[in-house]
C-alpha cells in the first residue's frame, strides 16, 4: 500500500512496506520537464529498492551472525525492517508517520522489544525524515543501529550521463574512504578528497564497493549537474557515518547514505553490545534523528 504527501511544488509516495520513500516528484509548470522525479524507481534488474531503512543493524554482520550473551543470531545486512510491513499511524496534509513493533518474527532474529517510528514531513521543496526508537522494555536496555539509504536518479535529464554529475559540498573538505571486503570493513583506508568542495562521479569510484565515510566535518551534500539547475541536496546533522554508493557500472542512480551505524570488521561475529555504532536506549527511553530531502 502506498500513501502521497502533496503540495504545490511536490508529491511525494510512501510505501507502507518497508516504510520507504519510493517516489519524489516536482511538480511544476514552469519546470522542464514540468514534473521530475528525483527517486531511483527501483527496476528489479538493476536494484530493487528506493530508500530503505536500515534497522536494526546498518551494514553487514561476518557469516550474518551476532552474538548476544553468548547466543548466536542471524541477521541480514542492513537488517529486517526495508522488509516489514508498517503501520501507517498518523496522517496530516504535510506528514506521514509510520510504526513498527516487535513481535514473535523479529524475536526469533533480534531478542528486543522495540518501537520504530518514522515521519515524513513535506514543506516546500522539502521532505523531512524523522525516526524514533523507543525502548518499551521495563528491565533490559535495546541495542541497535539505523540508517539512511535513499537513492536518487542519476542522471536526472535527457542528454545527461552519470559522469555529468558531482557531489558538492559547502567548503573545501578532507576525507578518507574506509574500504570494505566482502561488505565488511578490512581496517585499511584510502584517501578520497583534500580540501576540495566537489566529488566528480565515476562509476571506477565505487569498483571497491560504497564510500564508507568516519570522521568527515561536513553535514550537507549536493548531487548535481553543473550545467544544470535542477539538484538534490541532503542535510544531516549529528550523524557519525555516511556511505556513498552506486550498483556499478550503466547504474543510473547513486545513494547518499546518512548512518546512526556502520558495517561490522572483518573477522569472527562478536557480541552486538560490542560492535562499532552500536547505541544502547535505558528502558523507557527514545531516541531521536532526522534528516532532509531538498530538490530544485
Amino acid at each position: 500500500m502506498q500513501h502521497t504527501l502533496i503540495n504545490d511544488h511536490c508529491r511525494v509516495t510512501i510505501n507502507t512496506k518497508g516504510a520507504e520513500l519510493a517516489s519524489f516528484v516536482r511538480t511544476n509548470s514552469d519546470q522542464n520537464p514540468p514534473e521530475l522525479e528525483y527517486m531511483w524507481q527501483a527496476d528489479p534488474a538493476v536494484w530493487s529498492r528506493h530508500a530503505p531503512v536500515l534497522f536494526p543493524i546498518v551494514g553487514k554482520l561476518p557469516q550474518d551472525t551476532y552474538l548476544h550473551q553468548g547466543k548466536e543470531y542471524k541477521l541480514p545486512q542492513h537488517g529486517f525492517a526495508r522488509d516489514r510491513e508498517f503501520a501507517l499511524v498518523q496522517q496530516t496534509e504535510t506528514e506521514l508517520t509510520f510504526e513498527l513493533h516487535a513481535d514473535e518474527q523479529s524475536r526469533q532474529v533480534y531478542p528486543f522489544d522495540f518501537v520504530l517510528r518514522i515521519s515524513y514531513h513535506l514543506h516546500e521543496l522539502t521532505l523531512d525524515v524523522r525516526w524514533q526508537v523507543l525502548n518499551p522494555a521495563t528491565n533490559q536496555e535495546l541495542l541497535f543501529s539505523i540508517g539512511a539509504h535513499p537513492a536518487f536518479r542519476c542522471p536526472l535529464l535527457p542528454g545527461e550521463t552519470f559522469e555529468d554529475y558531482a557531489f558538492h559540498f559547502d567548503h573545501p573538505v578532507t576525507f578518507e574512504r574506509y574500504l570494505l571486503q566482502g561488505g565488511l570493513l578490512s581496517g585499511e583506508t584510502e584517501p578520497v578528497l583534500n580540501q576540495q568542495t566537489e566529488l566528480p562521479l565515476t562509476y571506477d569510484l565505487f569498483k571497491d564497493d560504497a564510500l564508507v565515510l568516519k570522521h568527515f566535518d561536513f553535514s550537507t551534500i549536493t548531487l548535481r549537474n553543473s550545467r544544470s539547475d535542477r539538484a538534490v541536496r541532503l542535510r544531516f546533522d549529528g550523524f557519525p557515518y555516511l556511505g556513498l554508493w552506486t550498483k556499478g557500472p550503466g547504474a543510473e542512480f547513486v545513494c547518499v547514505e546518512p548512518w546512526q551505524g556502520i558495517a561490522s570488521t572483518v573477522g569472527a561475529p562478536v557480541e552486538l553490545a560490542d560492535k562499532e555504532g552500536i547505541l544502547t536506549l535505558a528502558p523507557g527511553q527514545e531516541f531521536n534523528a532526522a534528516y532532509s530531502i531538498a530538490v530544485q
